[in-house]
């Protein structure tokens, strides 16, 4: 995901989405900004479907700030708010109601069960981000951190998948239950990668010092 793309484009393309799902669910009749397919989907569970728009924008809009190494020195106060706020706002509402939301996905079994699995991996890295830092392991919470906007991500990413099928000619019934896992299972292993290739200049320090 961010090794990929510069973080100054992963945070415009998040604040992009998360200004457009505001608007487009605020603004437009429920269903006006998607498949005409999904729209039934949609209008059997209205009030989860705007509780997790709301809460994954808020969660987009956040997360970039948290990895802003100059907000935490300078601000360390308002970083700990915006990652409470993320967390207990964005992360834990939009993944409960992302997962209510997951058995009436668009797309059949497979969409459903790779929303699920989405939303249970959000829940899950940023339950585990924040033990790590109530647990005072700094190293362990930037590391579910980045985990778990990996996965916020996947709302950037599904935009950008959708388009894909379109230009393919695929028709969206069998399209998107592949993007339905192709939203957040590459970021996920970018974001293992990401930590991997942080982790592996300590490690060599580590040897280097025990020699």
């Amino acid at each position: 995901m961010t090794a990929a793309l510069p973080m100054g484009v992963v945070a415009v393309l998040s604040l992009g989405v998360a200004a457009w799902s505001v608007l487009a669910y605020a603004l437009l009749p429920l269903g006006a900004a998607v498949h005409p397919d999904m729209r039934a989907a949609f209008e059997a569970q209205r009030a989860v479907v705007y509780v997790h728009a709301y809460a994954a924008a808020f969660a987009l809009a956040l997360g970039p700030l948290q990895f802003s190494a100059r907000l935490r020195a300078a601000r360390p106060a308002l970083h700990r708010w915006t990652g409470r706020l993320y967390l207990g706002v964005g992360v834990a509402i939009g993944g409960v109601a992302g997962l209510a939301m997951a058995p009436q996905a668009y797309g059949g079994t497979v969409a459903r069960a790779g929303f699920a699995a989405l939303a249970l991996a959000w829940l899950y890295t940023g339950l585990r981000a924040w033990r790590a830092i109530r647990a005072r392991d700094v190293a362990a919470h930037r590391r579910w951190m980045v985990r778990n906007f990996a996965l916020t991500f996947a709302a950037v990413t599904l935009r950008l998948w959708l388009p894909v099928s379109v230009v393919s000619g695929l028709p969206l019934a069998l399209a998107y239950p592949g993007i339905a896992w192709l939203c957040w299972v590459p970021n996920l292993w970018v974001a293992e990668f990401m930590i991997l290739g942080r982790s592996r200049p300590a490690r060599a320090a580590v040897n280097r010092n025990n020699r």
